[in-house]
């Protein structure tokens, strides 16, 4: 397996297709116009991309916070390659390249993070729109 930083020009499509693959769960990165945003949002972010026999099997994006902190906003290892230790090198490759900073997940699946032994520091609210 390889890990390496995105790199639009040789992994944005088989990173949808990827994503694409995973259902209806994901498809508000990429139906309609939120796809465009997310394809520049995968270039502006910390984002890294997994490589099994030459196919893309999973991926990481976060945001920086300009020095202050991380923000893990997307975790994703295709299905089929689950279970194999992807998601944590994909967790453990932002502090290769940000060692000193402090990471923070935006999870909606608290079990997994769990069993990589992180703990829980707050929770996260959305801010609804004024009408």
């Amino acid at each position: 397996m390889e890990i390496r930083k995105y790199q639009r020009e040789l992994d944005e499509e088989k990173l949808m297709d990827m994503i694409r693959g995973e259902g209806e769960d994901w498809s508000c990165y990429w139906a309609g116009e939120a796809n465009a945003r997310y394809r520049k949002a995968l270039e502006n972010s910390i984002t890294y991309v997994a490589y099994d026999d030459g196919e893309i099997c999973g991926y990481s994006r976060s945001i920086h916070d300009n020095g202050f902190y991380i923000y893990v906003c997307d975790l994703l290892v295709r299905e089929s390659s689950r279970g194999k230790g992807r998601g944590r090198i994909l967790m453990e490759s932002i502090y290769k390249d940000h060692p000193s900073a402090t990471v923070y997940v935006m999870s909606d699946v608290d079990g997994y993070y769990k069993t990589l032994g992180y703990h829980r520091e707050g929770s996260v609210f959305e801010v609804s729109k004024p009408y």
